[in-house]
């Protein structure tokens, strides 16, 4: 814990940037039947009948320190997508000799995912930029990314989101909105 705690508690460096990390399943759910439109003093209603359109993964990533968030939307949660998440963390900071990345302790949340989705030279070029703080298990609420991934819950996916496009949406909107006004964590 006082790992991740001291991570939180260094200047920002932009040359080793702590990044936070972490995913959520989202079920897509659709209507079966029209609401019944809101009239004076009734709010909307809409049956509890709905249809199950799926579950997409959101990968959280934000930068605390810079009030900086990214949600990539995955069809899956497995190590290849992990790696991905990494590789594109990677790219976000070129500039940086090493990125602490704050997670948990998932399976797949290993280096040894990045070799199951890249080539060795690949792979290894991304591990040598990543530096992995894991939460401990009974403290996840340490890593901001989990924190970032409520704030994205209440505030915009509480909804029903029938389709991958409509949850992009409000996402992205959602993302963007907050990254204009960027509030670091402190």
């Amino acid at each position: 814990m006082e790992d991740v705690l001291d991570l939180y508690e260094a200047p920002y460096d932009s040359a080793r940037p702590v990044v936070c990390f972490d995913e959520s399943p989202k079920q897509l759910i659709g209507e079966v039947r029209q609401a019944i439109p809101p009239q004076p003093g009734t709010p909307v209603r809409q049956d509890t009948e709905y249809q199950r359109n799926g579950v997409r993964d959101l990968m959280m990533i934000c930068d605390p320190k810079r009030g900086w968030r990214e949600v990539l939307v995955m069809k899956r949660r497995t190590r290849i997508e992990f790696a991905h998440c990494m590789r594109h963390i990677v790219q976000c900071y070129p500039e940086a000799v090493v990125i602490r990345v704050v997670l948990d302790n998932l399976n797949t949340h290993k280096p040894a995912s990045l070799y199951e989705a890249f080539p060795p030279e690949e792979a290894r070029a991304i591990a040598r930029k990543l530096e992995f703080h894991y939460t401990p298990k009974q403290g996840r609420w340490l890593n901001i990314a989990e924190i970032e991934l409520a704030v994205l819950s209440n505030m915009c996916l509480s909804q029903r989101l029938a389709d991958e496009a409509s949850l992009r949406r409000e996402i992205d909107a959602n993302v963007r909105e907050r990254n204009a006004k960027p509030a670091p964590v402190k």
